[in-house]
């Protein structure tokens, strides 16, 4: 058992790992004149590898993909060990996979450890950890996300809130402990990854959407 949770939880941190809103901006990014520059996201913005930091730098729609792919990483580590894991160690090999595929988006080997924010990922794991009704669960942090978004403008804020969420919408749908417990933990390192972010809303200096 031991032998198999630290090979799920390499094979995950590998999956996650994979920095999209990076490889999109090195190969995609133009600078003003139109011409490839191979931007590095670290570089500008929040610094982070994630899909709002990828908006600052090339608009909504590339910001869009980014955030598609990264919940793609999500999904596919969580459906790998859904279909290969046996069923009387299924629940706690998919928490350990949830948490370590997040923890390959925000802390990636190939850039230093130095990655997103989590947030994507941790809606695309979430989502198939107890089919069906953790469907039901992130479509319900969405609206949240999307609702908080639509009033304050602040994508931080609008982030972390649906995250928060997402532990209290699994307890009152029944979840199992293990997946109530890793919702919670990855809301934990959501608020955590967000501090600076925190500080900001603080001080009323926090980056509005426009």
């Amino acid at each position: 058992m031991m032998r198999s949770m630290i090979l799920w939880g390499i094979v995950s941190y590998i999956i996650g790992s994979f920095p999209t809103g990076y490889v999109v901006t090195k190969l995609f990014h133009r600078d003003e004149s139109g011409k490839l520059d191979r931007l590095d996201i670290r570089t500008i913005g929040s610094h982070a590898t994630g899909a709002t930091n990828v908006r600052r730098a090339m608009g909504s729609a590339w910001s869009w993909f980014t955030a598609v792919v990264d919940m793609l990483k999500g999904a596919f580590a969580l459906l790998l060990a859904a279909h290969l894991v046996p069923a009387e160690s299924q629940e706690a090999v998919m928490a350990l996979s949830a948490f370590m595929v997040v923890i390959g988006h925000n802390y990636p080997v190939w850039l230093g450890f130095h990655g997103g924010k989590g947030v994507a990922t941790t809606y695309g794991t979430l989502f198939f950890i107890w089919p069906y009704e953790s469907f039901a669960v992130v479509l319900m942090c969405a609206a949240v996300m999307f609702a908080v978004r639509h009033i304050t403008h602040y994508a931080s804020l609008a982030s972390m809130l649906s995250l928060i969420a997402m532990p209290i919408f699994f307890a009152m749908l029944g979840a199992p402990g293990v997946f109530i417990l890793i919702s919670a933990i990855l809301a934990v390192l959501c608020v955590f990854r967000h501090r600076t972010n925190i500080v900001r809303l603080m001080h009323g200096t926090e980056n509005k959407l426009k």
